[in-house]
């Protein structure tokens, strides 16, 4: 019987960019690939749809959204000039699809409580073996996105203060949330786009574009992925994590899916994953690539009826969106303030110092639109000659390069306090 060929040629209708379209076979299988369908079941912003209820959108949508942006990017760089071979636009392509593969389940909230390694590291793992799997038809892509590829401002597409990354978050965050501060004009920014000195930098004419986008992301930061009661929805279902962990090492049964217990049971390290290491009859970054939302939520709606009071109390908070209160505030709390706080939690629940802590939370945030260490944005003069956007722009934009930073206060809205 004769295989049927399969039409690998799609156009995709996304909702902040209209029709994408998939020309690559590559592109199609990665796709397919049940590591990438997994982002699928993996939000965006997180626990931010407890606060912006239109915040569904996965990263599965923004990966979408970065492929065709640099398809966009490379199109403009090649009118302008500059050289990029279609191997090298396969690569650059495929370096973006795949930049937010290594991902866990609710991306940055649990990040360092579940696994404690930069995404980064398991996406460049996830994009070895994959190599592995198709032949390595991604070894360019992988050096690309470690920035070991000749051509530097490939990698600054992916990877820089002005990357496809931040173009498509920013513009799909403000979409979703509905706050409008973070809408930038894309189609300009990329139109303006150039190459100096093998540095990806924006003509002159976009200056304005660029200070919005800086404006911008400060603004989303405040407004949305830093909100005072996202904040709140994080700490909580961080503090679960570690509290269902403490339960487990000391031996009391803790509901968990397969490859969530073998995270929530046990500390790793960057060389497990590197070395292949065997957990349970599999290799250990097969059990994170089998992780997601669905994992965590179906977790801590079963701890909801757990007998220890502090991890039920937590998921029934977080369940059923009876979040904490959150204060923020310019200077750190005082020690005076802590301590009423601990000690009213410890009255009103009936708890111990320990247990308390896990049922108030207080820290810094911070933030900062800019970074003068970083990959600079350069902005290419018509004399030929580039200046830092700072020295470049006639407004003073060095408050961006600032880091701001928040104090934070959360505990139970039941506490009432003078």
């Amino acid at each position: 019987m004769a295989s049927i060929q399969r039409n690998k040629k799609k156009i995709i209708n996304d909702p902040v960019f209209g029709f994408i379209n998939i020309q690559s076979d590559l592109v199609f299988d990665l796709l397919e690939h049940p590591y990438f369908q997994r982002l699928r079941r993996i939000k965006q912003l997180g626990l931010s749809f407890l606060v912006f209820p239109g915040a569904n959108h996965t990263r599965f949508e923004h990966t979408l959204g970065t492929v065709y942006l640099m398809s966009q990017a490379i199109s403009v760089l090649r009118l302008k000039g500059h050289e990029i071979t279609d191997e090298e636009a396969d690569a650059v392509t495929l370096a973006i699809l795949l930049h937010d593969i290594g991902h866990g389940p609710f991306s940055h909230v649990l990040e360092n409580a579940l696994v404690g390694i930069p995404h980064e590291e398991i996406s460049l793992l996830l994009m070895q073996e994959l190599n592995g799997e198709f032949d390595n038809q991604l070894e360019m892509a992988g050096l690309i996105f470690q920035n070991k590829y000749p051509k530097k401002f490939l990698h600054q597409l992916v990877s820089s203060q002005l990357d496809m990354d931040r173009l498509d978050y920013l513009v799909r965050d403000s979409f979703f949330t509905g706050v409008a501060e973070g809408v930038v004009g894309i189609d300009r920014i990329i139109k303006m786009l150039d190459v100096w000195n093998d540095q990806l930098v924006v003509e002159s004419k976009g200056i304005y574009s660029i200070e919005k986008f800086l404006i911008a992301r400060r603004l989303m930061y405040w407004q949305v992925y830093l909100h005072k009661t996202v904040l709140a929805a994080d700490k909580i279902l961080i503090n679960i994590l570690k509290r269902a962990r403490e339960l487990g090492l000391s031996g009391q049964t803790v509901f968990a899916t397969p490859s969530f217990r073998v995270f929530l049971e046990r500390n790793f390290t960057l060389d497990d994953f590197r070395n292949n290491l065997q957990v349970e009859g599999k290799p250990l970054i097969r059990h994170f690539a089998s992780l997601d939302d669905t994992d965590i939520l179906a977790s801590v709606k079963a701890w909801e009826n757990h007998p220890d009071k502090i991890l039920s109390l937590l998921a029934k908070a977080l369940t059923n969106r009876k979040l904490f209160a959150a204060k923020i505030a310019e200077r750190p709390f005082s020690a005076t303030r802590i301590a009423a706080v601990q000690k009213e939690v410890c009255r009103f629940f009936g708890v111990s110092k320990a247990e308390a802590s896990y049922l108030f939370m207080h820290g810094e945030v911070s933030n900062r639109a800019y970074s003068e260490q970083n990959d600079h944005i350069l902005i290419l003069g018509k004399s030929g000659k580039t200046k830092d956007i700072r020295q470049a722009s006639d407004i003073d934009l060095s408050a961006l390069s600032k880091t701001v930073r928040k104090f934070y206060l959360c505990y139970p809205k039941e506490l009432v306090f003078n």
